[in-house]
């Protein structure tokens, strides 16, 4: 039985488009660096809206409004399998042995130097302010997050610059987002509000987490936040600190199986998701609530391009 690579390991050697390949799903014709496809992950798809950046090894699909690296892809196309057994099949399925060469494939050389140019409070800039109007959290955010001005520097050393709301994880890196991308500048890592010694709320991301303190101002609980459902381990690990754990997953197969998962590990610890019953996630109940429209997905073209965020491998 071959070895089960490590998620760094096989994050590096696998590749997506190949991924996708071998499970039967072709781009439809496109040039540039993205390759687009109908979207396998839902059945309502007609256009292509699932885009393939194989370069930086992330995938986005627009009409779901979620995006990640290969093991996120893994987690959401095969739901009913745990983090280390997404990992084992996509493995299997790409046929990557441990003892070959560390990188299996040829890579387009991507540069993902970046600098981070300046950090200021929300509100300085109107597009990430309007972002999170939208998503019904600017008000509660001001308290967390900050606008994130930075530069990347592409082969040519052709500076290009962004911005994004942001906040940073216990390794120190800016998780970011705004209208267009969410990802992570540096190493992936959760993030932790210290807050009551034996009370903790889990969360897989910071909108809902904005949308739960929006809900609950007066909570005093600690806060824990994946920033990605593939950090699961380490949140529980942390978790562990508290003895009493309320989970705010999201609905879909992923974040039920997660939910799942988590209280296999600490029994004692409630799935909270019933707050927002009839929604995929808080956020969307939120939104609900404050009857705002939904945000448009911008344009599918050209999508990672556009956004260049040099998500964590």
């Amino acid at each position: 039985m071959s070895k089960l690579l490590t998620a760094r390991e096989l994050k590096e050697q696998a590749s997506l488009v190949d991924l996708l390949s071998r499970l039967g799903y072709q781009p439809v014709p496109k040039r540039g660096r993205e390759k687009m496809y109908i979207s396998m992950l839902r059945d309502n798809d007609s256009n292509p809206s699932f885009s393939v950046n194989d370069d930086l090894g992330v995938w986005f699909d627009h009409g779901a409004g979620k995006g990640g690296n290969i093991i996120d892809f893994g987690l959401a196309y095969w739901k009913n399998l745990g983090f280390n057994e997404v990992v084992k099949k996509i493995q299997d399925v790409c046929s990557i042995e441990p003892t070959e060469p560390r990188i299996l494939r040829p890579r387009k050389p991507v540069k993902v130097n970046h600098v981070v140019e300046k950090v200021r409070p929300l509100g300085a800039h109107p597009a990430i302010t309007d972002y999170l109007k939208s998503r019904g959290v600017f008000e509660v955010a001001k308290f967390y997050l900050s606008e994130v001005y930075y530069f990347l520097e592409d082969e040519n050393d052709v500076r290009k610059h962004y911005f994004a709301a942001g906040w940073l994880n216990e390794n120190n890196s800016w998780e970011v987002r705004n209208r267009y991308f969410k990802g992570c500048m540096g190493h992936k890592g959760i993030t932790f509000i210290p807050g009551h010694p034996k009370k903790a709320a889990l969360f897989e991301g910071f909108l809902d987490f904005l949308s739960w303190r929006f809900d609950n101002p007066e909570a005093d609980h600690s806060i824990i936040v994946l920033n990605t459902l593939t950090l699961l381990q380490q949140g529980i690990a942390k978790a562990k600190a508290f003895s009493c754990l309320d989970i705010y997953f999201d609905r879909d197969k992923a974040g039920k199986l997660a939910s799942r998962d988590f209280i296999k590990a600490l029994p004692y610890a409630t799935d909270r998701s019933s707050a927002y019953d009839g929604f995929n996630d808080y956020n969307d109940k939120i939104k609900a609530q404050l009857k705002l429209p939904v945000a448009e997905d911008g344009k599918k073209n050209n999508f990672f391009s556009n956004v260049r965020v040099p998500f964590a491998r």
